[in-house]
Formats: structure tokens, C-alpha cells, sequence
């Protein structure tokens, strides 16, 4: 009898352990020079920096996102859906500052308007010593233009008191983005249809050059089927050609 108990206990204490293996996972974080990066999904992550904590692009179950505590910034790049949830939002609370573009802006309820402010392509907010300016994001490939057209979602360049950080949104190799400097992190998508190829990501890294990139956004749609990007391939070519570009690879997609 007393076997039997101890085994009891015993796997009572490994269901314990993997379900607590889970939870962590699920906020994992990562140290990133200034910057604390608590991937969630694809385009969805949470960041601190300093006693400042943000959300970009919150979707899917909002106790992930509680789980990191009340979000100072939520930052909104577009109105696809895995971008842009109004039952995550709604669910957050309302004690933080959204900022999204207009198009976002009209697809929320009242109470969301409220904590919103509407910045636009090239427009900058500012705050003590933050400032965050909406970056163009688009497609430029023919075929492709339908998926992201200029002027309605907004990538983000945040400088947080001088440290300065990218996040590309969706988007192709853009002018915009090859215009850039002093960029100490930036977040990077590719993921075909959709955004850029992976040797346009890395030819529009190559442009502006970063201290650190981390590919972000790289699942696509091949033949009806979801791919992952190469981010390896993606990390080698950019290490071969400039080798003082770090390349940082993140679990964004739970196995």
C-alpha cells in the first residue's frame, strides 16, 4: 500500500513538473542587450525595457499575455488577424496606451478608441524617454501588393533613451527600411506569400545593418501548406557577410 502511494505522489509530482514546464514556457524571456523579448507567436511578443513593459501585436489567449503583467504600450502593425485581435485587446484591461495605425482604429469598439492613439506612417509619439515612430511597411512585388498596401500598417522604430529598435511588421525590402541607422536590434519577417523572401530579408539587413537582427514572422503558405522560413540559412549568410551583424535565433513557434 505504501508502493502504491509513493508512486501516486511520484507521478502526481511529474504531471506537476510539465504542466509548470508549459506555463514557463509560454513567457519565456530573452535578454537582448537593453531589452527583455518574451516571444509568444509569430508576430506576437512581449518586451521590457527598464521598468517599461509592451506588447506587440497581442493575439490568440490573453492569460499569456497577463502572465507578464499590465503592459504599459501596445504597439498594433496591422488589421490581419495575426495581428491585430479586438477579444485579446478587450480582454487586457484598459490601463495602457495602444498605438496603432488608422485602419486598426476603425475596426475597434469604443471603449478600445479610448486608449488608442492613432500614429501614422513617418508620425512619432513620444513619452519621458521613449519615442516610437511609425515605419512604412508594404509590399513592393506585383504579385504580392494585395497582402500589404503603403500607408495602412505601420512597422515600428522604437529609441528607448538612445538604445534603438526595429520591428519590421509585415513588409518587403523597402527604402524605408534600408534608410534606417543606428539600429542596435531589429526584428525582421519572412515569410512568402505574404512579406519578403528570406534573401530579401537578408539583402535589406545587409542595407541598413544592425548590431543584432532576430527573424521573426517566418511561417508562410506554400501550396496551400504552412512552411517555416530558413532562418538558419537566413543566420550563415548574414554571419559570412558581415560577421559584425549578430544573428539571434528565437523560439517563435511552439514544437
Amino acid at each position: 500500500m505504501k508502493k502504491i502511494y509513493v508512486l501516486i505522489v511520484f507521478a502526481f509530482i511529474l504531471v506537476g513538473c510539465k504542466k509548470d514546464s508549459k506555463e514557463s514556457k509560454e513567457t519565456e524571456s530573452h535578454k537582448t542587450d537593453q531589452v527583455e523579448l518574451m516571444p509568444v507567436s509569430h508576430a506576437s511578443f512581449g518586451m521590457t525595457w527598464k521598468d517599461k513593459l509592451f506588447f506587440v501585436d497581442p493575439v490568440g489567449d490573453a492569460k499569456t499575455y497577463k502572465k507578464m503583467g499590465t503592459p504599459d504600450y501596445i504597439l498594433i502593425t496591422d488589421i490581419h488577424g495575426d495581428h491585430l485581435s479586438l477579444e485579446t485587446l478587450e480582454e487586457l484591461g484598459n490601463d495602457f496606451t495602444i498605438l496603432a495605425p488608422e485602419a486598426v482604429y476603425k475596426e475597434m469598439s469604443e471603449s478600445l478608441r479610448k486608449l488608442t492613439k492613432v500614429i501614422s506612417n513617418s508620425e512619432t509619439f513620444s513619452s519621458n524617454d521613449i519615442e516610437i515612430t511609425a515605419i512604412p511597411m508594404y509590399n513592393i512585388t506585383k504579385e504580392r501588393m494585395e497582402y500589404h498596401p503603403k500607408g495602412r500598417g505601420n512597422g515600428y522604430l522604437l529609441d528607448l533613451d538612445g538604445y534603438r529598435m526595429y520591428i519590421s511588421g509585415d513588409t518587403e525590402n523597402i527604402s524605408e527600411m534600408a534608410n534606417l541607422e543606428n539600429i542596435d536590434l531589429a526584428l525582421i519577417c519572412m515569410n512568402l506569400p505574404y512579406t519578403m523572401s528570406v534573401d530579401q530579408a537578408i539583402e535589406s539587413v545587409m542595407q541598413f545593418e544592425p548590431k543584432k537582427v532576430i527573424p521573426y514572422h517566418y511561417r508562410g503558405k506554400k501550396e496551400g501548406e504552412s512552411y517555416f522560413s530558413d532562418i538558419d540559412h537566413f543566420k550563415k549568410t548574414i554571419n559570412k557577410a558581415n560577421p559584425e551583424i549578430e544573428v539571434e535565433l528565437l523560439e517563435w513557434y511552439k514544437k
